[in-house]
């Protein structure tokens, strides 16, 4: 079924993927910078009920459409929605199921268009093949024209690998489930049973299952049929077609051809390129694990399948990369008892999943890696939980598990060659029988229509089932092992056709073998960059001088692949995968999701627990001692604290000069001294817990760069809740050259917190403080785990080793402070307590309280401080920091053991773990999702309102009770649905206005009332008129809203006071006062007045004026003085009562002066209804008229007081 692929770009860009019947519409959300991960709006919906006026065609979706969805992706900050439009048909399984393999995938870009005419006709050229070695590279460069500049696609080195012809997928058939799996409904493509182990979209298809899964049954279902959502797989699929003529069976007479088809699949668990994929991981998954199923289909309606696996030996092992063959060396890096707890998980995955399992061990007996290997391999095995309770020989041969060692060098090195691979068969021939395979046969059943209507259906029917599985294993699982899974599946056909009295011919098993040929040369390009070397014999049973020479090429390219752009491609892997830690999955926008992740967040505390774990942290310089390690460390290991403190989960061991730096130890690493340190601690460590009735410590991982190593001890029982532990080392000696100082780190997830430890060396010399911050800013930037991980991305990190900052201070005064107990002033000139107030180094780390003397540098043996020649100045060279909320540290100290110049230094720490029940929380989850869908309405990605934003369709709950939800730009929780804005208030009765005092807040507790007294302006009249100018208020209402004030009445002038009476404020005490005589006649009246009127109010100078002052320039004399009764001032009114504006009595007409000197009136605004009387003339004095008004009189009162005096000046 080909979809179609529209876009729209205005007003807001959209993406629609159109079916026949439906469409499945993306919008970019512009909120999406608000949040971590990119969001988008998703609509499906049938496609007449969809507007697609806007939308045209993309052109870089091909003519024929597009074939699927892979998902959605997530690059440097763009989304990009990725869909198959190109394919090449390759497979086809069961008559009409299809698998083809796509070579033209399309990334279209959700939020930008600039990507939308770049094309990449340097890809589509010809076919990606990653063991074709260009000037440039593998990953670069595939331009006709080297020299033409192309802009290059954000998912460029994406588009490469997707191209390179390993990826399939299939509408209609379940590629990443084996037939057995699924032998009741083949034809069926159920979203829900596919493998994520195999699907290797399962990144970019996430938001879009997710989505699925929250719609309605029958929207999923329509979802389901629309073909939209797309499963795919990496590795090999391919079918051959068998004629008649050459075809096995002969029971069943057809002239209709067979097929031949073989399906690998590569598990994307543990994916990546040869050297940065090896061994284990703490979940049971392996690297290189591919799963290889062998089908035979007859048209007759016979089916033959047949499983096998391969995997890199499951231990916790590495090797480096190099150029010659010497140099890669295998380094096994857990012990035999931190590593059988992953061991035991993906053995019991593969019991699960396959049944019992043989283990087939394809490595040499003679290269000291791989002799190792194997050795640690039957140790495990043994030990394995499938093989408890089974203590002899003959049982242990019986059980589940059981391993056979097949060196295939040596078994081929005589004249036979590669022919002699075939004694495997004497090996395996038992078990492989015993496996057996399956086997269905169509069988016609009557279908009954109506009682005298029926028809016939044929179905399948299962006859035989595989019981086992061969797990086949050499170092790389490429070369050797797809030889002899060759051999095992031409083994399992030859039982097929033996128990049907059958027999293939010659040209059938060269169908096989070329089809085997080819599925080895994909796998080894995918995992090594080039075809396997061992096709040739594969192919045609038989080495040639060209098969020879061929695999020397082969040699020759991997070895640069290997070494030059493994690093890339490994980069890559993990970008489609969402392995990168700084990488974020696109969000399918959702208001109902947000709702519950919001949930689920508030509500943690549900579905997690917290558990206190205890951990000890200790450092130690040896200075290159090895008789250290038959000293008694107990002093150090168990210290004498609190006995909570004394057995903790998790040991951390740091040393620093495990080896002496010499020059030639600076540049590579003596394992030797550090085991013998793994051994002495661990020995120190079992003998304290057996004292003390504890669980016994057994080393999870170390680690060492040359004189620095790490060690990690956990207790027993504390395994079953650590996983993901990887270690790195980073150099900073000779500018990161040499390994004299660097730094090693381990990290862990135990539980769902994530740990990291840190051993450091640090430069060394007095003055070298700011060499010793870069070491830092080169270790905590420099220094990866896996998947681009930092020492930054964890929930709790802690630093310790010789980080060699000194005191700054001299070597007398120092010594003085230490004889004296003087820490405090020694602490105050530490170099790193400096550098770390600064922010120069360790920013946002803690480090405790110290309480014990400078750990370097001793006279060995002694606690005497340094007495050579050098005579080194006593320092706290050796520390520990952390960083966490959820550590709490108890514990910092020394402990005396004297063989070295240093001092051990430990501390210990309680650390709050968080645990989370994943079957509690998802359940919530769907409670929640239920519950919330019945309170928020539709939403649609295809809306055209362009204002829209996200947020407006979230349906936030309030934060608090009582509190209206949250608002966004457009959305106000003070608007119903989009409606204007309409008050609902009214007044209670007429003459009242709002409370200005009241807190413009709502929500604020307040005991102001909602609505105060306006006093009427006829009450100023007299008494007796307050009644009929109430009256003639309420009948008449008013045309103009503005009050005026009362009128000029020099006999009565009212004074107000306030009272509040049933939540009211009214006015009181109405009193008749003169009025304040003018400036003219102040003089005149001062003599015959009972009281000295107030001065006036004295008018700032015009140059001295804004036009706002002006504007509220208001002289106090019209309401009665400052004194007297209310006044006007520039904030409003003011009452010698309450001290504070009540705001309830509208302003007053305002007077305007213009001015031309200071003090003097030049014209006056006529009296009328809107600016009032006119002010009286100002009759300044001579001499001192002019200064005065300048100068704010002091006895004015209000808010005039608020303005500063203006002194006069003195001129000199």
């Amino acid at each position: 079924m080909s979809q179609r692929i529209l876009l729209r770009d205005h007003p807001q860009r959209s993406i629609a993927l159109l079916t026949e019947s439906h469409a499945l519409i993306l919008r970019h959300s512009p909120s999406s910078n608000n949040y971590t991960d990119p969001r988008c709006m998703i609509e499906f919906s049938a496609k007449n009920a969809v507007n697609l006026a806007d939308y045209r065609p993309l052109r870089t979706s091909g003519a024929q459409g597009v074939h699927g969805t892979l998902g959605l992706i997530n690059v440097n900050t763009d989304v990009f929605l990725c869909v198959i439009s190109g394919a090449v048909h390759v497979a086809t399984c069961l008559r009409v199921l299809h698998s083809p393999a796509f070579t033209d995938p399309t990334e279209v870009c959700l939020n930008r268009d600039d990507y939308d005419d770049v094309q990449h006709e340097e890809i589509n050229s010809f076919e990606y093949r990653s063991d074709v070695v260009l000037p440039n590279g593998p990953e670069h460069g595939y331009a006709a024209d080297p020299r033409e500049t192309v802009p290059e696609h954000p998912c460029l080195a994406l588009k490469k690998i997707l191209s390179d012809g390993t990826f399939y997928y299939s509408v209609n058939f379940d590629l990443t489930n084996r037939l057995q799996d699924r032998s009741s409904e083949e034809s069926a493509f159920d979203v829900d049973n596919l493998d994520e182990d195999f699907l290797w979209n399962s990144y970019m298809i996430d938001s879009l299952i997710k989505f699925r899964s929250r719609l309605a049954a029958q929207e999923k279902e329509l979802l389901d049929a629309s073909r939209i959502l797309t499963s795919a797989i990496r590795g090999f699929v391919l079918t051959v077609t068998v004629p008649a003529s050459a075809s096995p069976i002969r029971a069943v007479q057809t002239t209709f051809p067979s097929a031949l088809t073989l399906i690998s699949r590569l598990s994307c668990r543990r994916a990546g390129t040869r050297f940065n994929a090896r061994g284990i991981d703490d979940d049971g998954n392996v690297a290189n694990f591919v799963e290889t199923e062998s089908v035979y289909w007859y048209p007759a309606g016979l089916c033959f399948s047949y499983a096998q696996i391969r995997g890199s030996v499951p231990l916790f092992w590495e090797q480096s990369t190099g150029i010659l063959p010497g140099q890669q060396k295998i380094q096994i890096t857990r012990s035999p008892e931190a590593t059988q707890p992953a061991f035991d998980k993906h053995f019991e995955g593969l019991e699960m999943n396959y049944g019992s399992v043989h283990i087939l061990n394809l490595l040499s007996e003679s290269k000291p890696g791989e002799i190792e290997l194997t050795e640690r391999y039957k140790y495990h095995t043994k030990h394995s939980a499938l093989n408890q309770g089974l203590e002899h020989e003959s049982a242990i041969n019986r059980g589940v598990l059981r391993e056979s060692h097949f060196d295939f060098h040596a078994e081929t090195k005589g004249p036979s060659g590669y022919e002699a691979a075939s004694t495997v068969r004497r090996l395996i021939q038992d078990r492989a029988e015993g496996f057996a395979y399956y086997l269905s046969n169509e069988m016609a059943s009557a279908v009954a229509i109506s009682p005298n209507q029926k028809y016939s259906q044929s179905r399948p029917a299962v006859v035989l089932q595989q019981e086992g599985v061969f797990r086949t294993n050499c170092l790389d699982c490429l070369d050797r092992t797809n030889l002899i899974q060759t051999i095992i599946s031409q083994m399992a056909l030859e039982f097929f056709l033996v128990h049907r009295a059958e027999r293939a011919n010659a040209d059938f098993w060269m169908r096989h073998s070329s089809l085997w040929a080819d599925n080895g040369d994909a796998l080894s390009r995918i995992y090594a960059g080039t075809g396997a070397l061992k096709s040739s014999f594969t192919r045609h049973n038989k080495m040639s001088l060209a098969g020879a020479i061929a695999d020397a090429r082969k040699s020759a390219t991997r070895m640069y692949i290997n070494n030059f752009a493994d690093k890339g491609r490994q980069n890559t892997i993990d970008t489609l995968l969402g392995r990168l830690v700084d990488q974020s999955p696109v969000h399918l926008y959702d208001p109902i999701n947000d709702y519950v992740n919001s949930e689920l967040s508030r509500r943690v505390e549900e579905y997690s627990t917290a558990e206190v774990v205890q951990i000890w942290v200790g450092t130690f310089n040896l200075n290159g001692r090895g008789n250290g390690t038959k000293e008694d460390l107990s002093a150090w290991l168990y210290p004498e604290i609190n006995k909570t403190q004394q057995t903790p989960e998790i040991i951390a061991v740091g040393f620093q000069e495990i080896v002496e730096l010499s020059p030639q130890q600076i540049m590579s690493t003596d394992l030797a001294r550090r085991q013998e340190w793994e051994r002495a601690v661990a020995q120190a460590l079992n003998d304290g817990a057996k004292r003390r009735s504890s669980e016994e410590y057994i080393l999870l991982r170390s680690g060492q760069l040359v004189g620095a190593a790490l060690m990690i001890f956990v207790k027993a029982n504390a395994l079953r809740n650590i996983k993901n532990v990887e270690g790195s080392v980073k150099k900073t000696g000779l500018s990161g050259m040499a390994g004299n100082k660097g730094a090693v780190a381990i990290r862990m997830d135990y539980a769902n917190t994530r740990i990291c430890f840190v051993t450091a060396h640090l430069a060394a010399g007095f003055a070298n403080y700011e060499e010793r911050n870069r070491d830092y800013r080169t270790i905590n930037h420099g220094l990866r785990f896996q998947r681009n991980r930092s020492i930054e991305d964890h929930d709790t990190i802690i630093w310790l080793g010789d980080f060699n900052y000194r005191i700054g201070l001299s070597d007398d005064k120092v010594r003085q402070l230490i004889r004296a107990g003087d820490l405090e002033t020694l602490y105050q000139n530490d170099q790193l307590n400096l550098q770390m107030v600064s922010g120069l180094t360790f920013p946002f780390y803690s480090e405790s309280r110290i309480t014990f003397m400078p750990t370097y540098k001793y006279n060995n043996g002694t606690d005497d401080y340094d007495t050579s020649e050098k005579s080194r100045i006593p320092a706290w060279c050796d520390r520990v920091l952390r960083k966490g909320d959820n550590l709490r540290q108890i514990n910092y100290a020394t402990a005396p053991l004297r063989f070295s110049d240093h001092r051990p230094v430990f501390a210990t720490f309680q650390c709050t773990i968080s645990n989370v029940n994943w079957l509690v929380k998802d359940t919530l989850s769907r409670e929640i999702y239920a519950q919330r869908r019945l309170e928020v309405g539709d939403i649609t990605a295809n809306a055209r309102d362009n204002d829209n934003e996200d947020e407006d369709l979230i349906g936030y709950d309030s934060i608090a009770p009582g509190l209206p939800p949250a608002s966004s730009g457009s959305r106000k929780w003070w608007l119903d649905n989009g409606l204007p804005a309409r008050s609902s208030i009214e007044e209670t009765n007429r003459g009242r206005i709002p409370n200005r005092r009241k807190p413009s807040n709502p929500f604020t507790p307040s005991s102001e009332a909602d609505w105060v007294v306006l006093p009427n302006p006829s009450s100023c009249q007299s008494p007796a008129n307050e009644t009929t100018m109430n009256s003639a208020t309420k009948a008449t209402p008013a045309v103009n809203s503005r009050h005026l004030p009362p009128l000029y009445q020099p006999e009565r002038q009212p004074r107000a006071s306030l009272s509040h009476q049933n939540g009211e404020l009214s006015f009181l005490d109405w009193s008749t006062k003169p009025r304040t005589p003018s400036l003219a006649s102040s003089s005149a009246s001062s003599s015959s007045g009972a009281r000295k009127p107030a001065p006036p109010v004295p008018k700032k100078p015009a140059l001295l004026t804004s036009l706002s002052d002006r504007n509220m320039n208001i002289s106090t004399d019209e309401a009665g003085g400052p004194n007297q009764g209310s006044h006007i001032a520039r904030s409003g009114w003011k009452t010698p009562s309450s001290g504070t504006d009540p705001s309830f009595i509208p302003h007053p007409p305002r007077r305007t002066v213009e001015t031309t000197n200071i003090g003097q009136s030049r014209q006056r605004a006529p009296f009328d209804q809107d600016n009032g009387p006119p002010l009286p003339p100002r009759k300044p004095e001579a001499g001192t008229a002019r200064l005065k008004d300048l100068i704010d009189s002091k006895d004015i009162g209000g808010d005039a007081r608020g303005i500063p005096p203006l002194q006069p000046l003195s001129r000199n």
